[in-house]
C-alpha cells in the first residue's frame, strides 16, 4: 500500500478501521496510519484479514480481556506496540 495518506487505498483501510468503539477505532486507525505502509507484506495481509473479524473478538484481544488465538498473537502485539515499534 502506498504511504500517501490521501491515497484511495489508505482511505479505504482507515474506513475499515472504524468499528464504532472508540478504543478499537484509535488502536486500529493508529496502526493503519503509522505502521501499515512500512509493515512486511505478510503483516499487511494479516491486518486486512484481521479487520474482517467480529468486533467483540477484536475488542477482547486488543483491550486485554482475552488472549488472542496463536494465529493473531503477533499482529495484536504489533498493533499494541504503537508507532515506535519496527514493522
Amino acid at each position: 500500500m502506498a504511504a500517501d495518506p490521501d491515497s484511495p487505498e489508505q482511505r479505504r483501510l482507515l474506513w475499515r478501521c472504524r468499528r464504532g468503539m472508540k478504543e478499537l477505532d484509535l488502536l486500529l486507525s493508529r496502526f493503519a496510519r503509522e505502521r501499515f505502509a512500512s509493515a512486511a507484506p505478510a503483516l499487511q495481509g494479516d491486518f486486512a484479514q484481521f479487520l474482517e473479524l467480529p468486533d467483540p473478538d477484536l475488542a477482547a484481544w486488543l483491550l486485554g480481556q482475552a488472549a488472542p488465538p496463536p494465529r493473531w498473537q503477533g499482529l495484536v502485539q504489533a498493533i499494541l506496540a504503537g508507532p515506535s515499534a519496527a514493522g
